[in-house]
């Protein structure tokens, strides 16, 4: 089947460019001014926007957490992802102890296949480091995943020979590690020490104060100066501070290539939020948390200078019921929030409709950038000739409001709950087919497995 998009605007991090799209089934055929094809259905899409399928590089679906698992699974979770125009998503497959990598791989496998409404691949995020580990690793990046995740805090983390020691063996096989740069023991002493103040730790307002900015600071410019002994890239994830930024400019400053991802509850929601009733403060308990407003403006000029390279969500979402396990004490509630949905009409709505980042940057963080750095491009983030046919129909005029009722996730909240918008996914094409229409799953369950093996890296 052959469908024709015509009228529309492709965007690409290099510009803005009016001229149709030929699909013939999964794949686009051609681009090119006025093409007509006699068996092509017409898709008319005058006075819109094609964005290449954004691509959501940092997810946790199905992950068994703080004793409990996130609210959603790879089948709502995906479908939220779909329904923001997400086609996409890059899950981390997590390493338990024990394990080998291909048995993590096969947990993954279990909770994704058949389940997920977009396209899928992983990073694989390594718990345990050993000789037989280190050898597996040789066939997993040539021919399957190419990017890993590193902890510097919670249980799984890394010691610093470790995190040396992985570093240059993905460098040997030409591999890339994504790393959470939280310093581990100025986290577990603050804990104690709210505790020995108070008796009890309660108050979320204290959970910031937990992980402060320096904590996050000190995390990066350790993984930098360890990076940089090693000779390697490496991507700093979720970055959420200045402080922690400066430390990668720095860096940079030196010669060392750093590429960054944020989120957007980092460029559009503060540490006031821990200030509201504790029920309400715990669902935006996240790591790392919320920061001052001031940190804001950093990023997004950060964004304006393309010194950022993607913004992902890092969605790991709780409902209120499974929230409260920290009603006693806040270091057992489980963090993380829900995002997947609403990611690209926040930076749409905030970014480009506030003139911080223009259409062009808005495709490459979402869509172009994380396809090349973690080797998914050009199948992936690109609306030329053999790219998947991954289109996503953008009308900047919708307007509408994010509402937890109108959601995909099974997450019971929005966070950005009553924020009016300007600018929509109209439509959203998975390798072709038309899969989700204004926030609602045409299609269910048709996303497919995708590698992404050293061998096609293009960055």
């Amino acid at each position: 089947m052959k469908r024709l998009f015509k009228g529309g605007t492709i965007v690409s991090g290099e510009g803005l460019r009016k001229t149709d799209i030929l699909v013939k089934g999964e794949k686009i055929l051609m681009t090119g001014d006025d093409l007509y094809f006699r068996d092509a259905e017409i898709v008319d899409v005058t006075g819109k926007l094609l964005f290449p399928g954004f691509i959501d590089a940092h997810t946790h679906m199905a992950l068994e957490v703080s004793n409990t698992i996130t609210a959603d699974g790879f089948d709502t979770g995906t479908k939220a992802e779909l329904a923001g125009g997400t086609t996409c998503i890059i899950d981390f497959a997590t390493q338990y102890e024990g394990e080998s990598l291909e048995q993590a791989l096969e947990n993954w496998h279990r909770k994704a296949d058949g389940e997920a409404s977009c396209d899928y691949a992983f990073h694989l995020a390594l718990s345990e480091w050993n000789e037989e580990i280190s050898e597996e690793l040789e066939r997993i990046v040539k021919e399957e995943i190419s990017s890993f995740k590193l902890y510097m805090t919670y249980d799984n983390r890394v010691d610093d020979e470790t995190m040396y020691e992985v570093l240059a063996r993905l460098k040997e096989l030409g591999g890339i590690a994504g790393v959470h740069c939280e310093n581990h023991g100025i986290i577990s002493a603050r804990l104690k020490e709210v505790m020995e103040k108070k008796g009890n730790r309660r108050q979320v307002s204290d959970y910031p104060w937990t992980r402060p900015k320096e904590a996050e600071a000190e995390a990066v410019g350790r993984l930098l100066k360890i990076a940089k002994c090693v000779d390697t890239p490496v991507v700093v994830v979720h970055l959420s501070t200045a402080a922690g930024y400066r430390e990668i400019l720095r860096a940079r400053e030196a010669g060392q290539t750093v590429y960054v991802e944020t989120c957007p509850q980092y460029l559009l929601m503060d540490e006031s939020r821990y200030y509201l009733q504790a029920e309400e403060a715990r669902k935006y308990m996240i790591a790392p948390p919320l920061r001052k407003k001031k940190n804001q403006e950093i990023l997004w000029e950060a964004l304006k200078e393309d010194r950022i390279q993607t913004i992902c969500t890092d969605h790991c979402s709780f409902t209120t019921e499974q929230k409260a396990a920290g009603e006693e004490d806040f270091s057992k509630t489980p963090c993380g929030m829900p995002g997947a949905e609403e990611r690209p009409a926040l930076l749409w709505q905030f970014g480009v409709n506030e003139r911080r980042i223009t259409p062009e940057q808005m495709c490459s963080y979402l869509s172009e950038n994380p396809a090349k750095l973690y080797n998914l491009y050009p199948r992936k983030g690109s609306l030329e000739s053999g790219s998947d046919a991954d289109i996503v129909v953008w009308n900047p005029d919708t307007e509408w409001t994010m509402t937890a009722e109108n959601q995909q996730s099974a997450c019971d909240y929005c966070p950005m709950e009553g924020t009016k918008i300007r600018g929509r996914a109209e439509q959203v094409y998975l390798r072709g087919e038309l899969a989700a229409e204004n926030g609602k799953i045409l299609i269910e369950k048709s996303g497919r497995y995708v590698t992404h093996g050293a061998g096609q890296r293009s960055w």
